[in-house]
């Protein structure tokens, strides 16, 4: 018997579909060795060793795969083809004890093999073609993974004393929460600066109905820039001059523009896009897509690569042929190049597995539908003809007064849709009056419209990540839990779609900033990300890169200690606010969710309120839905009288203060979760909140 080990039991039961009776699937159900929640897990003295553990929730299933593996003559291991799938391999080898000679595994024929697609053909194939473990890639992770515990670990208990309890720092979320601090920062110091455009509404000498809208360009054949016209003065004396002109047209050019095709989806794209065109996170795409590729629709979600297949190229053109006709196909398939330096492993891109399979023809749920559509029409739209349109530009010349306006007019019409039938997008066609060059035009009207410069914008999903694309920063794999984390930590919260800095998110950021500028760097957090690759690529080890970040954080980190004052960062400020418990005065206090009045007793008195005065009593909210706890009890009378899940709120602890949802039953049910039940994506959690 063969025994092959994928990561999830949705993986393994698709690929018990292309196998026979010669093979058993199973699942890891993800990591089973990680480093130690209860302290750092890192040997520094002794070169950084990682110190291992089999989590407590992992542990009968590794025991379950040992009695299967000691059964079977041939172990595969056939995780994902990335850096943290190789990771998962490496440690599957460690758990099982398949290198062990004392282990009653011993002997055993191990492979490994890779597949981007989880399809018959694909996992034949490799099956045909095992490897060795990459040990470079494992290395890589293994880096990652250590610098990300030293940071956690180290820098933690320092906003835990200088700030507040139940703080954390990360080493690339911090650099994306500084990103959005920054840009709220230059927000705030924007000052709007006002501008003035004008336009001529012109019309034929003899077709007064047929209007033509002319922007103002130039003013005696200075072309004007943004802030040209400053004010309503200066622009009501260029709509006095403009009024007494007269006018022709100078000069008409039409061309024929050409839109591209866009290339198929890498992981950063489909998320960007994702979050533009169906409003989904970035968390929530990538769940899906995860769902996709293990039920063998799409090809592996974490790519940066555009690579696609040919076989994938010729069905596309067969589809388009079959389907739209000879005029929507190529004469060859396109070939698209990563630009992006980040491109590291030789991945195709995300596209479906079965061209032909468009998004009528396979049964699906809703969410899984929108972006399998998305990634079917993104992949068929790159292999199909570029849209052409027609372009058309009149300029018009205006004399007045010894002023000389030069005056222009554009409009856009498809002549060809090209890809924009399959994958659509925002075009507003204008098409313009036929003009002849030297004829004289006719005023209706001067418009002139007053501007105002606006602030950057505040970043969305889209743009975030796309940032982080392009200043190397995390890796495809990375993106959606870096937005997760600095949103779960609340550090930052979302306002009409858009990031915006909590006040605690804020201060965080500024402490870190001021005291770790390098380690929280921009252009360093790249630098360590190319370091990886290097270690990933054989160029140099993993140790070497960690030692390198981890003397000068150390040397900074004790500094700092020693420099930095809780108080002048948070300064006790006392109120005339009464505490209702003991009457003593109430001072203003920072948590992890902001700031709160405490009793100045504390910890004597633990008495808190609101900002406003308000008491804080955290009593429970209703949700009005029942408890799925109860409704699944196999006590009738909880099951037919079920408790209601209420809005509570942690009352000891790091988290005090947080809200989770419970049953109104406590403790007769113990029913807790952090999600809101009333959120469309629910996602389980280790660690149960208690009252």
């Amino acid at each position: 018997m063969k025994l092959v080990i994928v990561e999830s039991p949705t993986k393994a039961k698709t690929i018990t579909k292309f196998l026979g009776k010669d093979y058993t699937i199973e699942s890891s159900f993800g990591h089973v060795r990680d480093l130690p929640k209860s302290k750092l897990g890192i040997d520094i003295e002794k070169n950084f060793e990682p110190q291992y553990v089999i989590p407590t929730k992992a542990r009968k299933n590794v025991t379950a795969l040992k009695k299967i593996a000691a059964k079977s003559d041939e172990i595969i291991l056939a995780t994902d083809e990335d850096r943290e799938g190789e990771a998962i391999a490496w440690h599957l080898v460690q758990a099982l004890d398949l290198e062990n000679p004392k282990s009653k595994i011993k002997n055993r024929k191990i492979e490994r093999i890779v597949f981007h697609e989880i399809t018959k053909s694909a996992i034949e194939k490799a099956l045909e073609n095992p490897r060795e473990i990459d040990y470079n890639r494992v290395h890589a992770q293994q880096a990652r993974r250590v610098l990300d515990r030293i940071v956690g670990y180290k820098l933690s208990p320092f906003l835990w004393k200088k700030i507040t309890s139940g703080l954390s720092a990360g080493r690339v979320q911090s650099v994306a929460l500084r990103l959005i601090v920054e840009r709220e920062e230059e927000i705030k110091k924007f000052i709007a600066q006002e501008y003035w455009t004008i336009a001529a509404l012109l019309h034929k000498t003899n077709d007064p109905e047929t209007i033509v809208e002319a922007t103002l360009q130039k003013i005696n054949k200075k072309t004007l820039d943004k802030f040209a016209i400053p004010n309503k003065e200066e622009a009501e004396k260029h709509v006095y001059k403009l009024k007494q002109a007269t006018y022709h047209v100078e000069s008409i050019e039409k061309k024929e523009v050409v839109k591209h095709a866009p290339p198929p989806f890498i992981t950063s794209t489909l998320q960007q896009d994702a979050a533009r065109r169906l409003n989904l996170s970035a968390k929530k795409t990538m769940f899906l897509a995860q769902r996709l590729y293990e039920q063998g629709h799409i090809t592996y979600m974490r790519t940066d690569s555009l690579n696609l297949s040919q076989e994938s190229t010729l069905r596309a053109k067969e589809w388009l042929h079959k389907n739209l006709g000879e005029k929507y196909t190529l004469p060859s398939p396109r070939i698209f190049t990563a630009k992006s330096k980040l491109a590291q492993e030789a991945h195709e891109a995300i596209r479906p597995t079965v061209p032909e399979n468009t998004p009528e023809s396979i049964s699906l749920d809703t969410d899984q539908m929108k972006v399998y559509k998305l990634i079917w029409q993104r992949f068929i739209a790159s292999q199909m003809p570029d849209a052409r349109v027609n372009a058309t530009s009149i300029t018009f010349n205006a004399e007045s007064n010894k002023k000389n306006y030069t005056l222009k007019a554009s409009g856009q019409q498809i002549i060809f849709d090209g890809y924009l039938k399959i994958w659509p997008q925002k075009f507003e066609a204008k098409i313009l009056p036929e003009f002849s060059e030297n004829e004289i035009v006719l005023i209706k009207d001067i418009v002139p419209s007053q501007h105002f410069t606006e602030p950057p914008p505040r970043y969305s999903e889209a743009t975030l990540i796309k940032t982080l694309e392009e200043y190397g920063i995390g890796r495809p794999s990375t993106y959606a839990p870096i937005i997760s984390v600095i949103q779960t930590r609340n550090y930052v919260e979302k306002e009409q779609r858009k990031f915006k800095p909590t006040e605690i998110g804020t201060l965080v950021n500024k402490v870190l900033i001021e005291n770790f500028p390098e380690v929280f760097d921009v252009g360093f957090t790249a630098q360590l990300e190319d370091e990886l690759d290097e270690v990933a690529h054989g160029k140099t080890t993993w140790q070497t890169v960690v030692n390198d970040f981890y003397q000068p954080f150390a040397k900074t980190l004790t500094k700092k200690y020693e420099e930095v004052s809780k108080d002048e960062l948070v300064a006790p400020e006392v109120t005339n606010e009464k505490c209702d418990l003991c009457g003593k005065p109430m001072v203003v206090k920072m948590s992890r969710f902001g700031k709160f009045l405490g009793c100045s007793g504390f910890p004597e008195c633990k008495g808190i309120k609101k900002l406003d005065g308000s008491s804080n009593k955290m009593e429970p909210k209703s949700t009005g839905l029942k408890c799925p706890k109860c409704l699944a009890s196999k006590d009738p009378e909880r099951k037919n009288s079920p408790g209601e899940i209420v809005e509570r709120f942690v009352r000891k602890g790091r988290a005090r203060g947080k809200m989770f949802w419970g049953c109104n039953r406590y403790p007769t049910c113990d029913y807790a979760s952090w999600e809101d039940p009333k959120a469309p994506q629910k996602e389980k959690t280790e660690e149960k909140p208690t009252a």
